[in-house]
């Protein structure tokens, strides 16, 4: 299987690299073949920008999406955006690796987003939930945060982790990919810095290595987080008053 791992995170000796680099060569040893993209120490630029297109198709205002698709159609995309997406193309599973910052993804990685699903190539309004381009394939979010466990729980005072989740869950379920259950990292501390240095940092390192290790083992047997899609919907885009999933007083 090909895997790609998309971390971001800016200190390689982070939490966050730690499992990155315990996924590599937990899924090597299981005979697959892992590609990273490592959006700080490639310099990805987050930032969509007029800059990026060298041939606009109109060049008095930028439209992003208009750009994107005129880029894609006209074979201009700039090379880290076809990097990016002939390594996502490729893959069978992705691994998003990052830490929770401000309730979300950092800056960096939403401007993968951003920029790497290109309108017209990637997704496009026909093309886009059950009815995306990447049908069957995987991915997974492995996510660190900062405060414990508890707090993220449905009345917790981080945030409840599903909802803080589900707007990255989305967008790559926008893609048409199947979405496995996040693997969540609660209460590391201080960044996951220096964890050499901290006796019991660093057992919690170990042991969380040792958990995301076992769920790498055994990631091809589980099952899709469930999402409605185009036949479950009405006209307006909402779930239809008789679905079993529909809310009722």
């Amino acid at each position: 299987m090909d895997i790609l791992i998309v971390y971001c995170h800016p200190e390689p000796l982070s939490f966050n690299g730690a499992l990155k680099d315990v996924a590599v060569e937990t899924l090597q040893r299981l005979g697959h073949q892992v590609e990273i993209s490592d959006l700080y120490a490639e310099g990805f630029d987050p930032v969509e920008h007029p800059r990026h297109f060298s041939e606009r198709a109109n060049a008095d205002t930028f439209a992003p999406l208009t750009e994107q698709r005129h880029a894609f159609d006209s074979g201009t995309l700039p090379a880290d955006v076809q990097r990016e997406i002939a390594r996502l193309e490729r893959a069978d599973l992705v691994i998003l690796q990052f830490p929770l910052w401000w309730h979300a993804q950092p800056a960096m990685l939403k401007g993968w987003f951003d920029r790497i699903f290109v309108y017209g190539g990637i997704y496009s309004g026909s093309m886009r939930y059950d009815r995306g381009r990447f049908p069957g394939k995987r991915v997974i979010c492995s996510v660190t945060t900062g405060a414990p466990e508890p707090t993220f729980s449905l009345h917790g005072r981080s945030g409840h982790i599903v909802s803080l989740m589900w707007p990255i869950h989305c967008s790559l379920y926008y893609l048409g990919m199947d979405v496995i259950a996040p693997h969540i990292t609660y209460g590391v501390q201080g960044g996951g810095l220096n964890y050499q240095e901290e006796e019991s940092f660093r057992a919690q390192l170990e042991a969380d290595k040792a958990n995301w290790a076992r769920r790498l083992e055994s990631l091809e047997d589980e099952t899709p987080i469930p999402f409605t899609g185009w036949d479950d919907w009405d006209e307006h885009g909402v779930l239809k008053a008789e679905h079993p999933a529909r809310w009722r007083p």
